[in-house]
C-alpha cells in the first residue's frame, strides 16, 4: 500500500506547485538566445508551439502556470551580476523565477498565444514606462526658489487634476490617455474610469491610476509637452472624444478641431485616420479653478 500511495501523493504535490515560463515573444529575442549551445529550439513558430502545449498540459493537470517576458539583455546582465554561465539551464531557471518576483506577468487560464503575448508586452511596457517616469520625477530634488521637492509637488498636483477630470465627467464609462514628449520616445499612460455623476463616485484601476498620474506628473515637473485625450461612452448617446493640453501646471481646453486632428492622425506616420461614424469630437468640461495653471511652478 505504503508503495503505491507514494507516487500519488508526489502527483497531487506537483500540482499544487505554481511554476513560471519566461516567454520570448518576438523574433528578435529567440534569435539572441540561439547563440547558447543549451538552447536547441530551432525556430521561433516551433518554439512558441512547444510552449503552448506545455502551458495546456499544465493546466489540464491542474497546475497553475504564470507567464513572463523573457528579456535577452537583462538576462546577460543578471548572469554577469550573479556570477551565473548564461549556457545553463539552471542559469534560465534563476533568471526566470527573479521574473516571478520582480517583473509583471500573467496567469495562463487557457487563452491562446495570440491573446495573451500583446497583453503581456504591454503589461511590460506600462511598467517600464511607470518605473522610468518614477525615477526622474525622485531625481529631480528640491526647487531652488522655494524648496519644495519638485517630483512630490508634481505628483500632487497630478493628482488633483485627475480628480478635476473625474469630477467634470458625464456618468459612463470613460477612457483616458495622456502623452508626454520624452526621450528616447513619448510616453504614454492609460486609465479606464466607470463613472456615475449621480453618485459622484469612480470605479477605477488602482495601478491604472497610478501609472497616469506618474506620467502626467512627468510633464508637469519637466514642462514637458503634454496632452490628455478622454473618450466618453455611455448608453443612448454617441461617444464623445474630447481633451486637454498642459499649460504649467494646469489644463488648457483643446478645442473640437485640435481634438479631432488629435484623434484622427497617426503618431508614427503622421497621416489622417478616417473619423469613427457615431463619435462626436467636442470641446471638454469647464475643470474649474483648480484645473487652471497656479503661479509658482518650480
Amino acid at each position: 500500500m505504503a508503495y503505491t500511495k507514494q507516487p500519488s501523493i508526489r502527483h497531487d504535490l506537483h500540482r499544487e506547485i505554481a511554476g513560471t515560463i519566461g516567454l520570448l515573444t518576438d523574433e528578435q529575442d529567440f534569435t539572441a538566445m540561439r547563440r547558447y549551445r543549451t538552447f536547441q529550439f530551432e525556430d521561433h513558430e516551433s518554439y512558441l508551439r512547444q510552449v503552448e502545449s506545455l502551458l495546456r498540459t499544465r493546466a489540464n493537470e491542474g497546475s497553475h502556470t504564470a507567464v513572463a517576458l523573457f528579456d535577452p539583455e537583462e538576462y546577460a546582465e543578471f548572469c554577469a551580476e550573479s556570477g551565473l554561465d548564461p549556457d545553463a539551464p539552471a542559469s534560465r531557471t534563476r533568471f526566470t523565477a527573479e521574473l516571478a518576483s520582480t517583473g509583471p506577468t500573467l496567469s495562463y487560464e487557457g487563452q491562446p498565444l495570440t491573446e495573451l503575448v500583446p497583453e503581456l508586452v504591454d503589461n511590460a511596457v506600462r511598467e517600464a514606462t511607470w518605473k522610468y517616469a518614477s525615477t526622474v520625477l525622485s531625481g529631480i530634488g528640491p526647487c531652488a526658489t522655494c524648496g519644495e521637492d519638485i517630483g512630490r509637488a508634481a505628483f500632487d498636483r497630478a493628482s488633483e487634476l485627475l480628480l478635476c477630470i473625474l469630477d467634470a465627467a458625464s456618468t459612463g464609462e470613460h477612457h483616458l490617455v495622456c502623452s508626454v514628449s520624452a526621450e528616447p520616445e513619448t510616453l504614454v499612460a492609460v486609465l479606464h474610469a466607470d463613472y456615475n455623476a449621480e453618485g459622484g463616485s469612480a470605479r477605477l484601476d488602482e495601478t491604472e491610476a497610478l501609472e497616469f498620474t506618474t506620467v502626467l506628473a512627468l510633464g508637469i515637473a519637466t514642462h514637458s509637452a503634454e496632452g490628455v485625450v478622454m473618450r466618453t461612452s455611455a448608453p443612448g448617446t454617441s461617444d464623445r472624444v474630447y481633451g486637454w493640453r498642459l499649460r504649467g501646471d494646469g489644463l488648457q481646453p483643446l478645442t473640437a478641431a485640435e481634438v479631432f486632428d488629435a484623434y484622427c492622425t497617426d503618431a508614427e506616420s503622421g497621416d489622417i485616420v478616417s473619423p469613427e461614424s457615431g463619435v462626436d469630437y467636442t470641446a471638454p468640461p469647464d475643470l474649474g479653478d483648480e484645473g487652471q495653471a497656479g503661479g509658482h511652478t518650480h
